[in-house]
């Protein structure tokens, strides 16, 4: 760990679940002296007060990003635009910034229009693969990041002095750290994260729509249906941005599934046994190999 790596002022932008938890883990491994939060919900802040998330909240936006080592954007990536332009005046030109985004090509466009080139440099997009259905600062956790993957996409711009600083502070949470093109991680994270989401969120809307009595069909639901429904309970105001920012590898995802889903059809139309396993057994040994790995 280089002494680098030691933050005197962390700002966190969206003090929930996931800025909480880097808070809590930084503050953790004893690598933040004090920490400001910026927040929308007063009730929350000053439970990320009280939980000792953070150490205050912000009063305004220039006494807040005055000296800051480290800001750490991880509000609803929709609003990500909005908050570099009001932030762009109050950035001092050595301030690190990073993200939380699900998505990555919107961020850099936001930072390319947003942000003065002097503060580009020292931008490191980044997308921690972890979370919970829970959502706000009181499910924050400090060790929620240990052994999960984060994705760093810089922009051609970006120091490579930035990258590995903010590659260390991620490293210090326990996360596990690769590289990886914007464009290349919102064609990945379509097809592994947010187009489960949206068919969880359909799944239960299905059932809500395919009877005026969806409890009676919910009572006999077990663990399978719980667990495959599970990040349905996720924030939709989250998931709906991020569905809108990554809409082109989303709908390129969906029209594929929707082609496995036909294919599958074709095959209970012709009551095709073998085919039927051959794909479910193909199904559960790549599931199985995963895990494994």
């Amino acid at each position: 760990m280089t002494t680098t790596t030691m933050l005197n002022k962390l700002v966190i932008i969206g003090v929930g679940l996931i800025g909480g938890s880097f808070a809590a883990a930084l503050r953790k491994a004893g690598l933040v002296k004090q920490i400001t939060g910026i927040g929308r919900s007063p009730a929350n802040m000053q439970r990320a007060v009280e939980l000792g998330v953070i150490d205050e909240i912000a009063s305004d936006t220039a006494a807040a990003l005055h000296n800051a080592d480290l800001i750490f954007l991880a509000m609803p990536v929709g609003q990500t635009a909005a908050i570099m332009e009001h932030i762009a005046p109050y950035l001092h030109a050595n301030t690190l910034i990073t993200d939380a985004g699900s998505t990555k090509q919107d961020v850099v466009t936001a930072a390319r229009h947003c942000l003065p080139l002097q503060n580009r440099h020292h931008f490191v997009p980044g997308h921690p693969i972890a979370g919970a259905e829970q959502s706000g600062v009181q499910a924050a956790q400090a060790d929620l990041y240990a052994n999960k993957h984060v994705i760093l996409t810089p922009l051609p711009e970006t120091s490579t002095e930035a990258v590995e600083r903010v590659r260390q502070l991620w490293l210090a949470c326990g996360a596990n750290v690769s590289l990886m093109p914007a464009d290349e991680h919102d064609r990945v994270l379509a097809a592994t994260s947010h187009l489960p989401h949206l068919l969880a969120f359909t799944l239960m809307n299905h059932l809500n729509h395919s009877t005026d009595h969806p409890e009676n069909l919910l009572r006999f639901a077990g663990s399978g249906f719980r667990d495959f429904t599970r990040i349905a309970s996720s924030s939709p105001e989250m998931w709906r941005d991020i569905c809108l920012a990554n809409c082109e590898a989303l709908l390129n995802q969906i029209d594929a599934y929707q082609g496995e889903l036909d294919h599958l059809k074709e095959l209970l139309k012709k009551q095709d046994s073998e085919s039927l396993l051959q794909s479910f057994s193909n199904a559960r040994r790549l599931r199985e190999d995963w895990l494994k790995k």
